[in-house]
C-alpha cells in the first residue's frame, strides 16, 4: 500500500489569519480572550486554543463588558456586531476577507434595488451572517428546485451571491437556474467561491483518479471537507471523512493498493502527519505527494495585532 497526498490540501489563508488573530490576541492581551462561535470547523484547531485561554461562546451576551473578542472566520451579522458595541467589546474581526466580499456584493446589490439570492446551505454560520449583513431581504436557495420556487415574478430584477465553500458544480447549476428563471440576472458567477475550496477540489479529484480509497480529514460539521468527500466518491473511490487518525477503520484500507489522502481547509497539517503515521503502521510501504498548486495567498491581520 502506498499513500498518496493531495496538493493543496489543509489551511487556507483565511483560516491561517483567523487562527493567527486568536493567537496573538492571546498574547497581547493574555487571557481569557473571548471567541464567538468555533473559529474555524475544527475541533482540535479549538480545543488547542482553548487550551492557550481562548473562551468559545455562542453569542455576544455571554462575554463580559469590555473584554476581548474575535468574531469567528465565518462571519457575523451586523446585529451581533451592533450587540458588541453595546457591550464595548475591544473586536477583533476574524472573518474571511473573502467572505467580507460577498457582504459588500450583496449590500451593494440591495442598494441598486435588486432582489439579493444567496446560494448556500441554511443554517451554516457563513450564510447566517451574510443575510444579517444585507439590510434588504435575502433569498436563500440551494438547489435548482429552490429557484423555481422563489416567489418573485420573472421580470424581477434579481441579483445573485454565494457561499464561500460550496462545490463550483454544484454551485454553477443553480446560478445557470437563477438565470433560466429570470429575464434580468446579474452576478459574480462562481468567483465568490474562493481559491482555496476549488484548488482542494481538483487536487481530490485527481486524488480518487489514482488511488481507490480516499480520506478525507475534517471536521463533520465542515462544509468544504464535506463536499471533498462527496467529490471522491462522485469521481469512484471509496471515500471517508474523519476528524483524525483515531477515528480510521483499518478495514477501510485493508487490501487497497492507494490510499489517497487529503484535508479540508480548516483541518492543521499535523491531522494529516498523524493519520500518515497511523496509515504506516498498518502496512504502508512510500509516501508520495500529488504535484499540484502552490498557494501563496496571504491576508493582513487587523492593525492592532499586526505590528505585535
Amino acid at each position: 500500500m502506498r499513500v498518496v497526498l493531495a496538493q493543496p490540501r489543509g489551511f487556507c489563508a483565511g483560516v491561517v489569519r483567523a487562527v493567527e488573530i486568536v493567537e496573538r490576541a492571546l498574547q497581547k492581551y493574555g487571557p481569557p480572550v473571548y471567541v464567538r462561535h468555533e473559529i474555524v470547523h475544527n475541533r482540535h484547531v479549538v480545543e488547542d486554543l482553548r487550551a492557550r485561554g481562548a473562551v468559545f461562546v455562542k453569542e455576544v451576551e455571554e462575554i463580559p463588558v469590555g473584554a476581548v473578542a474575535v468574531f469567528s472566520a465565518h462571519g457575523v451579522a451586523r446585529k451581533v456586531e451592533g450587540e458588541a458595541a453595546l457591550r464595548q467589546l475591544d473586536v477583533l474581526d476574524a472573518t474571511c476577507p473573502l467572505v467580507t466580499k460577498v457582504h459588500n456584493e450583496g449590500r451593494r446589490y440591495a442598494a441598486q434595488g435588486r432582489a439579493v439570492v444567496l446560494v448556500g446551505h441554511a443554517g451554516h454560520p457563513e450564510v447566517i451572517g451574510t443575510m444579517g449583513q444585507i439590510d434588504a431581504p435575502v433569498h436563500l436557495v440551494a438547489t435548482a428546485a429552490e429557484v423555481e420556487a422563489l416567489p418573485l415574478p420573472r421580470d424581477t430584477p434579481v441579483s445573485f451571491i454565494t457561499q464561500t465553500t460550496l462545490s463550483v458544480d454544484d454551485t454553477r447549476g443553480v446560478i445557470a437556474a437563477i438565470r433560466a428563471r429570470f429575464d434580468d440576472v446579474t452576478g459574480p458567477d462562481t468567483r465568490d467561491i474562493c481559491y482555496a475550496t476549488q484548488n482542494r477540489q481538483t487536487a481530490v479529484r485527481e486524488l480518487a483518479r489514482i488511488a481507490p480509497v480516499v480520506l478525507v480529514v475534517g471536521a463533520a460539521n465542515s462544509s468544504n471537507s464535506n463536499r471533498l468527500r462527496e467529490i471522491a466518491a462522485e469521481c469512484g473511490a471509496r471515500a471517508y471523512l474523519i476528524a483524525d487518525a483515531a477515528a480510521l477503520d483499518p478495514a477501510w484500507v485493508d487490501g487497497a493498493t492507494a490510499v489517497g489522502v487529503t484535508a479540508g481547509a480548516s483541518a492543521p497539517e499535523r491531522l494529516v502527519e498523524d493519520l500518515v503515521a497511523r496509515l504506516r503502521s498498518l502496512g504502508a510501504a512510500s509516501v508520495e505527494a500529488l504535484p499540484g498548486i502552490v498557494e501563496d495567498v496571504t491576508f493582513r491581520l487587523p492593525a492592532s495585532l499586526a505590528a505585535e
